[in-house]
């Protein structure tokens, strides 16, 4: 078989679904290897917050994009496309399958669609934008440019910032420059690619998020965060967002108990998870596979995601 068509999965879900477990038993049965598609796994150092893959996991089964940057640094989806990109052929060249598995949906699409030019920011007008309340910058991205306003999460001031700015300084709507493909997965490799999502009843997926969180906190969280800010994560604005450690570093900083701390991290991950899921919902090539309460038999749950992959032009 040629190494580009060896067949790739995708899978997704939301935080805590039990997705990495999956992924992990699909490798071991296929002999393929993990991509990671999370924005926050990428950085070194955030271990414990983002339910990173453990020393064990990694040697069961190899990942990719996992510890790539430093706190220091930035990173894009137009720098996962090209890392992951180099995996796939990397992966493939050894005759070896590519399972791509993680929570980022804009991640997925820009793998699977491509990516429009991107806009050079402007520090400046970011600076003005970000001091902006948010609800202002909602009322003006509606009156410019209803069509991106229907579709962005309004929830989250970054995109609504970046949108507003690349609006501000091409003069134009941003949801026409969003049309044209530019970088995304090698030719043959996505296309219509059929992502496979699991989903939880949500009193199970919330107790099953409340048990990780607590693990989390249990494995030493807020040492980590500690370490964490002494390595420039407190300046690192898109590694702030990641789930908990904010919280912690204003835990850290004495504006919340521990206990208080640990109630807020749930809800914020439950909350993040409830997003995710409205994310994949409005994707069309998607393929949905209910997880129960109760301990799946591991045969059942691959077999229906090898078959839910089935209709990708792989």
């Amino acid at each position: 078989m040629k190494p580009e068509s060896l067949p790739v999965f995708y899978l997704a879900g939301p935080t805590a679904v039990g997705k990495s477990a999956i992924a992990l038993a699909l490798a071991e049965q296929i002999g393929g290897e993990i991509v990671s598609v999370d924005s926050m796994q990428v950085y070194r150092g955030l271990d414990i917050g983002t339910a990173k893959a453990t020393p064990a996991d990694r040697a069961r089964v190899r990942h990719h994009l996992i510890d790539v940057i430093d706190l220091t640094s930035g990173f894009d989806a137009s720098q996962f496309v090209r890392l992951a990109a180099a995996a796939v052929s990397d992966i493939q060249t050894r005759g070896r399958s590519a399972i791509f598995c993680g929570g980022t949906g804009l991640y997925f699409k820009a793998w699977c669609e491509g990516l429009h030019e991107t806009t050079p920011g402007d520090p400046q007008l970011r600076a003005e934008l970000e001091a902006t309340p948010l609800p202002v910058l909602l009322d003006e991205l509606a009156a410019r440019d209803r069509a991106t306003f229907e579709t962005i999460d309004r929830r989250n001031p970054r995109r609504v910032v970046r949108a507003v700015e690349v609006i501000r300084l091409t003069g134009k709507p941003l949801s026409p420059q969003r049309t044209q493909r530019r970088t995304g997965a090698p030719e043959g490799q996505a296309g219509a690619a059929r992502i496979v999502v699991f989903r939880r009843a949500p009193d199970d997926l919330r107790a099953r998020i409340n048990a990780r969180v607590d693990a989390m906190f249990a494995a030493g969280l807020v040492e980590e965060t500690r370490r964490l800010l002494t390595a420039g994560l407190g300046e690192n604005r898109t590694a702030m967002q990641a789930l908990g450690y904010r919280q912690v570093v204003e835990h850290v900083r004495g504006e919340r108990g521990l206990a208080e701390t640990i109630a807020l991290v749930k809800l914020k991950t439950w909350q993040f998870a409830r997003r995710q899921m409205t994310w994949f919902r409005h994707q069309t090539q998607t393929r949905w596979i209910d997880l129960e309460t109760s301990d799946e038999a591991m045969s059942r749950v691959l077999h229906a995601v090898r078959l839910g992959a089935e209709a990708s032009p792989l």
